[in-house]
């Protein structure tokens, strides 16, 4: 229910005194809030044309004469150039050693002696059993003449008699008797051949037990011992290993099948070892084999380098990397790979984008990684893309200049252009301009 003493003048006119202050108010901070934010607006102008006039800061490098070299590298391990396994082709214990590790032999040199008693007497008995035959022999030869010659006087006196005597079955007889001396004869040489020949394989088993060096080389491995028994069953033991000559040795490295075709015989290289990290050995590429080996559905192929060890520095078994030297240009234009993968940024609307430009996300702004470039898709490779372009600055801002890309080694590519020159700045990276 209204109360009627609200409603008379002078009650009305004490409201509205009352609510002028509070109105009052309320302008004075929508004011207060204006000029804040025209303020904040002026601010932002102000950066943005703060950014537009200083403009992205771009990173240079000089293009450059010089050499460049493209490698392919592989690893393997040194091996002797020739070894030799030997062993035994006869049993016995072994009396005596006369080589060891690391000893260097002449060809002809005994390395170990087989104990030869045994032999011995195997000797003995074969020349005994070939001079029994010899004797047979003889016995058997003057027998054949014994009938011989009774059958050729047995045969004069059947022709003086006319054929009356001897009678024609003592006539056979002699003439079987003759043929069974011929038999006899027969089998008591072929008794002294084969005695012989026992005799020849018992002193030939004698100079097989004393193991000579068929080389002139290195002793790599000795397998035996004085007293040790050597058994030559199925297949000769393997007694000794030798090299032939350490001051030339071969490494055998495994180059992938993505570089084989850029590989080939007489090619220089370079390789070093775990022993020596600091020494740098050179050698030159002998053999490019055909056969394809696969480790872990890796294909590779064996490629051989020969290497001079004349100071024997190098070892059998040292694993070794090895540069191989494919390709190398002297006095070529060169520019860091860094220019051919720089794209310049696009800054047009993130610099007159607004206020709001300010709160939204920036584009990408072409920076280039480390890595490899773009026309070059690994160590030693002549590039992807035969055509590129690099950027260098000018007054007026970023030109492209053209060029045609060659060999890279991974750091730098050789470029062909009629518009770039040694020495002039191409643009590797952009900085960011300073807020």
């Amino acid at each position: 229910m209204t109360d009627p003493q609200a409603a008379k003048p002078g009650n009305i006119r004490a409201l509205l005194a009352q609510a002028q202050p509070r109105s009052g108010r309320r302008r004075l901070v929508w004011m207060v809030a204006g000029v804040l934010l025209l303020a904040g607006v002026l601010a932002t102008t102000l950066v943005i044309r703060s950014r537009g006039d200083k403009g992205p800061r771009y990173v240079t490098a000089a293009a450059s004469a010089g050499d460049i070299t493209v490698t392919v590298s592989a690893t393997g391990n040194l091996q002797p150039t020739n070894t030799v396994d030997i062993g035994s082709e006869i049993s016995g214990t072994i009396a005596k050693t006369f080589a060891d590790y690391n000893d260097k032999v002449k060809k002809g040199q005994v390395l170990a002696q087989i104990d030869t008693t045994k032999l011995a007497l195997t000797i003995e008995r074969a020349r005994a059993t070939l001079e029994a035959n010899q004797a047979k022999a003889a016995q058997a030869r003057a027998t054949l003449e014994e009938s011989r010659l009774s059958l050729a006087r047995l045969e004069e006196v059947s022709r003086i008699s006319g054929g009356k005597v001897p009678s024609a079955t003592e006539l056979d007889a002699a003439r079987a008797k003759l043929d069974r001396a011929r038999a006899d004869l027969a089998t008591a040489e072929a008794a002294g051949r084969e005695s012989a020949g026992a005799l020849k394989a018992g002193e030939t088993d004698l100079g097989k037990a004393t193991i000579r060096s068929p080389i002139d080389g290195v002793v790599l491995k000795r397998s035996v011992e004085r007293g040790q028994t050597v058994a030559a069953s199925l297949q000769a033991p393997v007694m000794f290993s030798l090299a032939e000559d350490l001051a030339e040795m071969e490494l055998v490295v495994a180059v992938s099948e993505a570089d084989v075709g850029q590989v080939g015989e007489g090619m220089k290289a370079s390789f070093t070892v775990d022993a020596y990290p600091d020494k740098v050995f050179p050698a030159t590429i002998r053999q490019v084999r055909y056969g394809a080996t696969n480790v872990d559905n890796v294909v590779s192929y064996q490629t051989v380098l020969q290497v001079k060890n004349e100071d024997l520095s190098l070892r059998p078994g040292m694993t070794a990397t090895a540069d191989i030297k494919v390709a190398e240009h002297k006095g070529v234009l060169l520019v860091p790979n860094a220019a051919l993968r720089f794209k310049p940024a696009e800054r047009a609307k993130k610099e007159s984008g607004g206020v709001l430009s300010v709160f939204m996300p920036r584009p990408p702004s072409g920076r280039s990684g480390p890595g490899r470039p773009e026309q070059s898709g690994r160590k030693g490779e002549g590039g992807g893309k035969n055509r590129a372009k690099v950027w260098i600055k000018t007054a007026e801002g970023l030109k492209p200049i053209p060029v045609k890309t060659l060999l890279s080694d991974g750091r730098n590519t050789e470029v062909e252009s009629e518009q770039l020159k040694p020495g002039d700045e191409v643009v590797v990276d952009v900085e960011e301009a300073a807020k």
